[in-house]
């Protein structure tokens, strides 16, 4: 197989949320990111607005990605209430931010009661490949995730990147080759900085135990479980979804 580019980049957090299908008052994570919450990181590193459809679009269709999970984290679970107005006070009125949602008569308002799932601790790689025609270099987007227009979050925003995403473009026959070039390169930064004691600093990077990639990825595993995932972004602004498959290799076995 050629060598080809892929991007890397490394999320990490003390907690992240990363949406699965809801319904009700429960809000469910897995345990890392899929298609539409990458779209979305990327779009608020490259300065997107939730309205700006067709550039979303064009986001979601012109990279693969697939997604080394090193650590799933663990399950907390919030049970979570919050204030919201009704349709009714919100007639006639502008209602952007929160702040304008809450500048209501408080006999307008009223509690909503929802359990949110967060996973504590998780770390991935993430490795995005461009299809032919897309709107933007590689290099441009780890240039944006470098210096990142919009904060960047892990699917909630109480849920900030706990270390750098440091990304970096790489040349490699498979999604999986470059994210095993990502660990080594930083071993070796790492190997730089000895201590003293000859300690390096900041922790190893973690081994990948399952890789997770979409459609028309050069992956480079291979696939023990194909399934379906309602996270192919239709249009952001109004929150709805598509199906896609998604593969999935548990490595630890082939290993």
């Amino acid at each position: 197989m050629m060598a080809m580019d892929f991007l890397i980049f490394q999320l990490q957090a003390p907690l992240a949320s990363w949406g699965d299908t809801a319904v009700g008052e429960y809000r469910p994570s897995i345990d890392y990111p899929g298609q539409s919450a990458l779209v979305g990181l990327l779009g608020a590193a490259l300065g997107l607005r939730r309205e700006e459809e067709a550039a979303h679009a064009a986001l979601a269709a012109s990279y693969g990605f697939a997604v080394g999970i090193q650590s799933g984290g663990h399950l907390l679970r919030d049970y979570h209430t919050a204030q919201v107005p009704g349709q009714t006070a919100l007639k006639k009125r502008p209602h952007a931010t929160r702040r304008d949602e809450l500048a209501v008569p408080k006999s307008d308002l009223h509690t909503i009661l929802s359990t949110r799932d967060y996973r504590q601790d998780a770390a991935s790689l993430v490795a995005v490949q461009a299809f032919d025609g897309a709107p933007r270099t590689l290099a441009e987007l780890a240039e944006a995730l470098q210096k990142p227009h919009f904060v960047l979050y892990l699917g909630r925003k109480s849920c900030p990147p706990a270390a750098p995403l440091h990304p970096l473009v790489l040349a490699a026959d498979s999604a999986l080759s470059a994210m095993e070039a990502y660990r080594a390169q930083i071993e070796a930064e790492r190997r730089k900085h000895l201590d003293r004691k000859g300690r390096p600093p900041l922790e190893e990077l973690a081994p990948i135990r399952k890789l997770a990639w979409s459609e028309g990825v050069a992956a480079g595993a291979n696939i023990h479980l194909s399934t379906r995932r309602k996270d192919r972004l239709i249009r952001r602004r109004s929150w709805q979804f598509g199906d896609r498959i998604e593969h999935i290799a548990l490595l630890a076995e082939e290993s």
